[in-house]
């Protein structure tokens, strides 16, 4: 292996060490191994490059039409790897530490009603044993506002259905203990007892979430499932995973919930990120207002 290979494993490595969610690892390898095949055009290397190398690199992508905020994710993981470059002496300064973030507009994430919510959940009527392990899916996503990788991560020691209560590990290797209701406690029942060990068989493992064959279910899966459920359901728009998340947090801050208690329950370090869903609230309120007030 070239030492350019074993310098992108080793940040791998440090990823996967420090707790990151393997679609973000996947992510940032990706942004790296780009800039290094450009830096390769340019005749150097990645513990070699500088500041004006990693700028011309994001002038390229600028003019290649990629979007502010697809940038600034490579510039993220420009600097997170420079960053780990430093920590391992391979270098003794970062070539990153004076790249800015470029300004973008903060888009309001998408969500679904409570209507549409319950109709995706209720489309999942099927008491077969994947129709029972779906149920469970949906009501976990919305009803303790897990991340998908969250959800296909979960360890049945995990649970706690008598207190109704799930212990998660999200970004950063950070635990949170986080409740779920009384509809997702008895789809969770109903999988245990009639889902689960007919999908298992003679097969064990600690596992919440298993496919058909008895193995650890997948995000492209989950996606078909949903899909599946969305058409069942009506809904006509594109719907997401992480939108059941958004929506959790939305209909619990409108419902009146307090931001740091949203905040504890969603795992997010700084509040910052979730105050983005009382802007969501107000962009809801303002519609219902241009619809309904005879003066809007």
């Amino acid at each position: 292996m070239k030492r350019t290979g074993r310098l992108v494993k080793g940040f791998e490595n440090f990823l996967i060490s420090q707790g990151d969610e393997l679609n973000t690892i996947r992510s940032y390898i990706y942004d790296i191994t780009q800039l290094d095949n450009f830096l390769i055009s340019r005749h150097t290397i990645l513990e070699d490059a500088n500041t004006r190398d990693l700028r011309s690199f994001i002038h390229a992508l600028f003019d290649g039409g990629l979007n502010p905020t697809s940038i600034n994710r490579k510039i993220s993981s420009i600097k997170q790897f420079y960053r780990f470059c430093m920590q391992s002496h391979i270098i003794n300064q970062s070539p990153a530490s004076d790249l800015e973030l470029l300004k973008v507009g903060r888009r309001l994430p998408m969500i679904l009603s409570i209507d549409e919510v319950t109709a995706i959940i209720e489309a999942a009527e099927d008491e077969t044993p994947l129709g029972l392990r779906n149920r469970v899916c949906l009501e976990l996503l919305y009803g303790a506002g897990l991340r998908i990788s969250e959800l296909l991560g979960l360890k049945i020691s995990d649970l706690d259905t008598l207190h109704g209560v799930v212990s998660v590990i999200g970004k950063g290797n950070k635990q949170r203990i986080v409740p779920f209701g009384k509809k997702a406690q008895q789809a969770i029942e109903r999988y245990m007892a009639k889902g689960r060990p007919f999908l298992m068989k003679e097969k064990s493992s600690p596992l919440l979430i298993m496919n058909a064959r008895g193995k650890r279910m997948s995000r492209t899966g989950f996606l078909k499932v949903l899909r599946k459920y969305r058409i069942k359901a009506g809904i006509k728009k594109r719907v997401t995973p992480h939108m059941f998340r958004h929506s959790f947090a939305t209909h619990l801050l409108e419902a009146g919930a307090d931001l740091r208690s949203v905040q504890e329950l969603l795992g997010h370090a700084d509040i910052s990120t979730t105050q983005i869903y009382t802007h969501v609230d107000r962009a809801y309120l303002k519609e219902i207002y241009r619809v309904y007030h005879p003066r809007a």
